[in-house]
């Protein structure tokens, strides 16, 4: 049996020529991959879910709604049987046979496996992966130390934090190499659009007619899915960045919907498996109620980019977000955030492949890795930080801009507590409250104020507030005569 890192098990381990259902057995062999850090890439999530499918006997399915092949009955009648494995595994890995030749070895290594000197890295089913000792259920599991469910990587395995930390440090090395980050894509409304098929209004009935092939979804853009009933729209442009990412981040979806709902977009985006593999996090594998977080993603926050449209479930983790332009193809996404207005499909329009939303991330993705990779050769990548770079340049958007805001805030609100302020500030303008010759830009929605017949007298640009979260969306200053005040 070889695994990443080329460690072989020796033919005289029983472990090779038996389908094994322990989870003591995974991680040891989980645990020999780690002996060589291999410079061929294979991430954490990966690693754990390729073994623990192979070694658990598991189908390629991990969705925690599967049922268990085995039964627990069948999985219980085993556990007798961990203690005569572990000590021939002990032996063919440490050569412990020779150095116990004189003492019981199920005495040996039951001794040196004892639950008192056992750091219980993690569980499955509510079992040690090392010492094999059993929780009577998950309320227990937390009495060994904080841990973090990871069902999206296989079913009901937890994780202690330290080892999280341990994996991600390992991973890092592995990444760094191949000079990679992290991304998080979140799906609706980032990568595509969906409604249900009920949801669809008399003015789309024509995409009907107009769907893709099921059969090669690689080829397709816009797919009925009866069996989900509902219409998905991959946003253009979506597969060339995906391709074209690749080659820079391990991608990781994350979405808020459910499992069933995010593996079938996941094949839809990537069929061949090619991007994300087995690392499709969703609403249920996250450790906070309506929230997003990266304690569940096995990356290093320092490495991590994030993809959404929706900043506040990123509430832990701001300064790693990009914040995506929704897409919005279907009249039914419109009416969900408030618009009274014709959605591109009811318009039968959509974004522009070479101009939309991937497009423009992808230059700004481009450059972040360029900066992180490329910036001064004698600091260690290790010490270096995606977040400070992206903060440095979004920045560089809106620098040498002065911005004076024009009845924008509500009366008496703190101008500097506004989002718009602040989004101005990262972007890096430099935000006043009263107009002064150095004053380059007045932001309002009137045109009647006093600040905004400065403005024009004293020709300086005057925009509307869309022209600020225009900048923020395309991470590029935009014309200003495209946003003038009404």
């Amino acid at each position: 049996m070889e695994f990443s890192g080329k460690v072989v098990i020796s033919e005289a381990s029983p472990c090779v020529h038996m389908r094994l259902i322990f989870p003591f057995i995974a991680w040891m062999i989980f645990q020999m991959s780690l002996v060589t850090d291999s410079p061929v890439h294979s991430s954490s999530s990966d690693d754990f879910a390729a073994i623990l499918d192979a070694e658990l006997g598991s189908t390629s399915d991990t969705s925690p709604d599967r049922e268990d092949e085995d039964g627990d009955e069948e999985y219980d009648s085993e556990v007798e049987r961990i203690k005569r494995q572990k000590v021939d595994a002990l032996e063919s890995m440490n050569g412990l046979a020779g150095s116990t030749s004189h003492l019981n070895a199920e005495e040996s290594s039951e001794a040196s496996l004892k639950k008192d000197t056992c750091v219980h890295p993690g569980f499955i089913r509510g079992m040690c992966m090392i010492c094999g000792q059993r929780v009577d259920d998950d309320t227990d599991v937390p009495k060994y130390g904080t841990t973090v469910q990871l069902n999206y990587i296989h079913k009901d395995l937890r994780l202690g934090n330290d080892e999280i930390v341990r994996l991600r440090n390992r991973d890092l090395k592995n990444l760094f190499r191949q000079k990679k980050l992290y991304l998080v894509l979140d799906l609706d409304h980032t990568l595509l659009n969906s409604t249900r098929l009920v949801d669809v209004t008399p003015e789309e009935e024509y995409l009907l007619g107009q769907t893709d092939s099921l059969e090669d979804v690689s080829k397709g853009s816009l797919f009925r899915l009866d069996y989900m009933h509902m219409f998905t729209k991959l946003r253009p442009y979506v597969r060339t960045f995906l391709k074209e990412v690749c080659d820079m981040f391990e991608m990781y979806i994350y979405t808020m919907g459910e499992r069933s709902y995010a593996l079938e977009m996941a094949k839809l985006l990537d069929p061949e498996k090619v991007y994300f593999s087995s690392r499709v996090i969703a609403q249920d594998d996250s450790t906070q109620r309506h929230q997003k977080g990266l304690d569940v993603v096995l990356g290093q926050e320092s490495a991590v980019l994030i993809l959404d449209d929706t900043e506040p479930v990123w509430g832990k983790h701001k300064e790693n977000l990009i914040l995506m332009e929704r897409y919005h193809f279907f009249a039914s996404s419109c009416r969900q955030f408030g618009f009274n207005c014709k959605s591109l499909s009811q318009l039968k329009s959509d974004e522009s492949e070479t101009d939309g939303a991937l497009a423009s991330i992808l230059k700004v993705l481009k450059q972040i890795h360029r900066i992180f990779f490329d910036s001064e050769p004698g600091i260690d990548l290790a010490d270096r930080d995606v977040r400070e770079v992206l903060k440095t340049v979004r920045k560089e958007v809106l620098k040498g801009c002065k911005i004076v805001f024009s009845r924008v805030f509500p009366t008496k609100f703190q101008a500097e507590n506004h989002h718009l302020w602040k989004m101005a500030e990262q972007l890096g303008a430099i935000c006043v409250t009263e107009t002064d010759p150095s004053v380059t830009h007045v932001v309002s929605a009137d045109t009647g104020t006093e600040k905004s017949r400065w403005a024009v007298r004293e020709k300086k640009f005057l925009v509307h507030p869309g022209w600020i979260e225009a900048a923020n969306y395309f991470w590029e200053k935009q014309p200003e005569e495209k946003f003038p005040v009404k």
